[in-house]
């Protein structure tokens, strides 16, 4: 159990409040509060930047019971257990919080972690109602306030931030110089899994900016990462990927890289209600019956009517109906609203890396 229980209430935009107990580090904070039906990688989602600017909802009851490996780095620079350097959501609102844990390689509790990267945290809340709220309300601001502290609505907007300018990288990065082929890696706030992916199959990455003019690089291929908030925002890098899409050098773009290429192609992008964040979204591969079950994060995605004559969507959610993807019908440009790298999630769509470096 957590020793020194203290009150702590989940208050909504909407006037709506939950009750619960505080963990993690004792503070307050706000954001967009969203939710996800993960049953599994807590850390991987709290490390993942395109969480930037949000207070998140864990649907699966119990959270903590395998607690948090070790920090670190490999010989490339890429995080060993987690999707970037620091937790990026900006709190954790949970049913049950397992404060005894059991894993062969973790090395401390979510409280203790949390603690240190000073992320608050709320369980003992109705998540189901939560979860509820936000499904027929769409995700709204909220705040999660500790007992003992004035805190009152409203609350900054993080939509109305480039959120992407605060978790992209601000200098230019390389990894497995030498490597077969190269690829200029656009980060909007890109998740070390793909590095991974990259690093793996012996690409040389050269990790630029969000806003970095790449387009006096010499590379092979170009891909454009995901990330949090508004596209809206990526005006200029939208710009150089409109350079880019002159020429015949493949792109591959996933989650935001799929909002910014279809932008950068003409098309327009819209907010979701709640979003799709999950390991279970059912997607369909256009022209086919071929169907993936996929990991996604993101709160925005591409109007598929608003697609010019030259691109055409490349995957589908069975869910809702909304784009997963799009390709050019002459070009070797596609992209991917869910993550094929999948960290954490099924790898069911891994294979799109393999579809990219072959066109290179």
């Amino acid at each position: 159990m957590i020793l020194n229980k203290k009150r702590a209430t989940l208050r909504l935009a909407n006037g709506m409040e939950f009750r619960g107990w505080s963990f993690g580090y004792d503070g307050y904070c706000d954001g967009e509060t969203v939710f996800s039906t993960a049953m599994v990688g807590y850390p991987e989602s709290l490390t993942d930047p395109s969480y930037s600017g949000q207070i998140l909802c864990v649907t699966y009851p119990l959270v903590g019971n395998y607690g948090v490996p070790a920090e670190g780095a490999d010989e490339n620079g890429i995080s060993k257990n987690f999707e970037s350097e620091k937790i990026w959501v900006r709190g954790l609102i949970i049913s049950e919080y397992s404060a005894q844990y059991s894993h062969w390689n973790a090395v401390k509790s979510l409280d203790q972690w949390l603690k240190e990267q000073k992320i608050p945290g709320i369980y003992g809340i109705d998540t189901r109602a939560l979860t509820q709220t936000l499904r027929e309300c769409g995700s709204m601001l909220g705040m999660i306030v500790p007992e003992g502290v004035e805190a009152s609505f409203p609350v900054p907007d993080p939509n109305l931030e480039n959120q992407i300018d605060i978790v992209s990288c601000k200098e230019v990065i390389r990894y497995n110089e030498g490597g077969d082929k190269k690829v200029v890696l656009v980060d909007c706030g890109v998740k070390h899994n793909i590095l991974r992916c990259f690093v793996d199959r012996n690409i040389e990455l050269i990790r630029v900016p969000w806003d970095y003019d790449f387009t006096g690089i010499d590379y092979d291929g170009l891909f454009i990462s995901n990330g949090p908030g508004n596209p809206e925002f990526c005006t200029s890098t939208v710009e150089h990927i409109r350079v880019a899409l002159g020429q015949d050098k493949p792109i591959f773009g996933i989650c935001m890289g799929n909002q910014l290429l279809a932008r950068a192609g003409g098309a327009q992008t819209y907010k979701l209600k709640y979003g799709h964040r999950s390991h279970n979204q059912p997607v369909r591969m256009v022209g086919s019956d071929r169907c993936f079950i996929t990991s996604q994060n993101h709160g925005f995605a591409v109007d598929d009517k608003t697609l010019g004559a030259d691109w055409e969507p490349l995957f589908v959610n069975m869910n809702d109906g909304t784009n997963e993807g799009i390709r050019h019908k002459s070009k070797p440009f596609f992209s991917a609203q869910f993550h094929p790298e999948a960290s954490s999630g099924p790898t069911d769509t891994e294979f799109l890396f393999d579809q990219f470096i072959n066109l290179l």
